[in-house]
């Protein structure tokens, strides 16, 4: 990966479902899920596997290298679509394995990805914390993690799958300085994930300052995201349930794209697109049925922050 694309790396990897379903499992605090009990599963399923397939074709037509590996849903890994909650790299050569609060989810870990990572970039090291599952403690990577690659900094709103301690060891091991943070949604409900709410493009930054509960930490981030020189997008709370929080930036053959599903980027206003559009070119993608697992595009990909 080439250094001037640190927030906006070239390659990532995804996972094709067989057996996808919305998981009950992980429902209770996801607010964005719904559970389709009008559809087949085997129907369901083929859907969100052709939704996958033309977001790939999509993405890779942009130049961006996706890695696939398929679930074929032998351990009933029903969210494996979404593998960034479970790992992430870093510049360095370093990924970090994390513990995921669903049992369900536990399983979507998979040794062949890390030893892909590792035969074509450099891995210098994995850092494991999966084991803190047994101690009750959860983070659940780029889900519960917002980066900053530019200025080193993790934004993190606080929920049970975002523990504080493991965000303070994993910070401290990975050279991030921590910003966490309270929500709400309009049921007074924290967020169950940062990365629904807020997304940090290398000259932009798109954010619902609403949902953040503190009226000094709200200006404080508002402050940090301007002061790194990045444009605010302010989302309201009616785009973030359209999923307009829930994208990523990446770096093509023909320079920047903004990934995100059609929902979201019907949902965002004339505006907000210009500013987008004067550093990224907008890729939504049609998932539908994948958004009805309570995640969308940003989900989906794990980015590789690593040099080959």
């Amino acid at each position: 990966m080439n250094y001037q694309h640190v927030q906006s790396p070239t390659a990532g990897v995804m996972i094709r479902p067989h057996h996808f379903m919305s998981n009950p499992e992980t429902a209770a605090d996801n607010a964005f899920q719904f559970i389709k009990t009008d559809i087949e599963p085997e129907i369901l399923a083929a859907q969100a596997r052709d939704e996958f397939d033309h977001a790939v074709e999509q993405l890779t037509a942009e130049g961006i290298q996706i890695h696939v590996f398929d679930d074929f849903g032998e351990h009933e890994t029903l969210d494996s679509v979404f593998p960034n909650n479970w790992f992430s790299t870093h510049h360095g050569g370093r990924v970090a394995l994390f513990p995921m609060y669903s049992p369900s989810r536990r399983r979507e870990r998979r040794h062949d990805v890390i030893e892909m990572l590792k035969s074509i970039y450099r891995v210098q090291e994995v850092v494991d914390y999966s084991g803190l599952e047994y101690d009750k403690l959860f983070l659940e990577g780029t889900g519960a993690m917002v980066f900053d690659h530019l200025e080193r900094l993790a934004y993190v709103g606080r929920s049970n799958r975002a523990d504080p301690v493991i965000l303070e060891r994993f910070c401290t091991t990975f050279g991030y300085e921590p910003m966490v943070f309270d929500t709400s949604d309009n049921n007074g409900v924290p967020i169950y994930h940062t990365n629904v709410i807020m997304s940090i493009a290398t000259e932009y930054a798109l954010i619902c300052l609403d949902m953040i509960s503190d009226p000094h930490r709200k200006k404080e981030i508002e402050d940090r995201l301007t002061n790194s020189g990045r444009t605010v997008i302010a989302l309201t709370r009616e785009q973030v349930n359209e999923f307009a929080g829930n994208t990523l930036e990446m770096t093509g053959k023909n320079g920047r794209i903004l990934a995100l599903s059609k929902r979201a980027a019907t949902a965002l206003g004339k505006d907000q697109i210009k500013i987008i559009e004067k550093s990224a070119k907008l890729l939504p993608l049609n998932i539908p049925t994948i958004e009805l697992a309570g995640g969308s595009v940003r989900c989906m990909i794990a980015r590789i922050h690593l040099t080959q």
